[in-house]
């Protein structure tokens, strides 16, 4: 690693972990962050060590945890395609885990199971996991030409695959119960609110399991972004390179996903600036994966207090408005980028 990308790595995490902190002493109680480390290390009253280790602390280590896993999703996804608007909210594959998602939320509700048992602890993260999967091998198999992915053809298949899971979505919305209707359209802007350490287990597994595997392809990534030709030559076995990672990205998308909702442009937005940041001629991951987890954290920092600071009302944003307000411009300023280099 570059000493520029492990300086910029170990600010992020750094920046991360003082917006967590603070993040777990500001809310309707607010508590000094001197209380919330000395609970942090093991000490502190039983009424703070509540309000730290039940009520916030899930959520926050869930927003770093979805930060770190959407971004390391889009920094392979984008690196494989050699295309910066490839990322998972984007081709597809959050879409696919979603409608997973939904259907056992809607349709384990609407037959009568317990939504918060089980099905909520088993049955969504792996509905989540197979939707994510499915969607990506259509949108793989649909990208095929002359033995090859394209990559221009990924994005636009992986829209319309958007398109059409988005579709099942909002079916499933309309034949569900109201109430679980409502549960899943709150679950799908992207929310960090009640989390509990049940969300926040299957989105650590995975990237506890998976960061250090994607990280001993850095060479192999490395080589794919100068051609599939060059980095065959190079003694690179493409094919299966490419589908290990096109797994371990969807798995990465897909348990996120399942802990906190398609929170949208953070595996857009984290992989091209950490990129940028670090003149790396492609998104490197642990960069990536550190600015991911800040920008999750910082957002639902501010959907949480933003407009109890502002003065508007005690009111609380999910994290996936704040997140898409922020990616939306950044968005439209990669396509005007792209527009402009044609």
């Amino acid at each position: 690693m570059r000493s520029r990308t492990v300086v910029l790595s170990v600010l992020f995490a750094a920046l991360a972990i003082v917006i967590a902190l603070v993040s777990l002493s500001v809310g309707t109680t607010k508590l000094p962050l001197a209380d919330v480390v000395e609970v942090l290390l093991g000490g502190g009253r039983r009424g703070t060590r509540l309000i730290v280790l039940e009520l916030r602390l899930p959520r926050v280590a869930t927003g770093l945890l979805v930060g770190i896993a959407f971004a390391v999703s889009g920094a392979l996804l984008q690196t494989l395609s050699r295309n910066p608007l490839a990322s998972p909210d984007i081709v597809g594959v959050n879409s696919g885990a979603s409608a997973g998602a939904v259907a056992v939320i809607v349709l384990a509700g609407t037959g009568g199971g317990n939504i918060s048992g089980f099905a909520a602890k088993v049955g969504i993260p792996l509905a989540a996991l197979l939707g994510g999967l499915l969607a990506t091998l259509i949108v793989g198999a649909l990208s095929i030409q002359r033995g090859m992915v394209d990559a221009g053809r990924v994005v636009l298949i992986g829209v319309g695959i958007a398109a059409a899971a988005n579709s099942l979505v909002a079916w499933l919305l309309v034949i569900g119960d109201v109430n679980d209707a409502g549960r899943a359209a709150a679950w799908l802007a992207g929310s960090l609110n009640s989390r509990e350490w049940s969300d926040a287990l299957p989105v650590l597994g995975a990237v506890v399991l998976l960061l250090p595997v994607a990280m001993m392809f850095n060479r192999d990534l490395s080589a794919l972004v100068l051609g599939d030709d060059v980095a065959s030559s190079l003694g690179v076995r493409v094919a299966r390179i490419r589908l290990a990672l096109l797994v371990i990205a969807t798995v990465l998308a897909a348990m996120a996903t399942a802990g906190a909702g398609p929170i949208a442009f953070v595996a857009l937005v984290a992989p091209q600036v950490a990129q940028r940041l670090t003149r790396m001629e492609r998104p490197p991951l642990v960069t990536a994966a550190t600015l991911g987890a800040l920008f999750v954290v910082l957002a639902d920092l501010l959907a949480r207090n933003g407009l109890q600071w502002a003065q508007i009302g005690p009111y609380e944003l999910p994290v996936g408005v704040v997140t898409a307000a922020c990616g939306a411009p950044y968005l439209l300023h990669l396509i005007g980028r792209q527009q402009k280099g044609r």
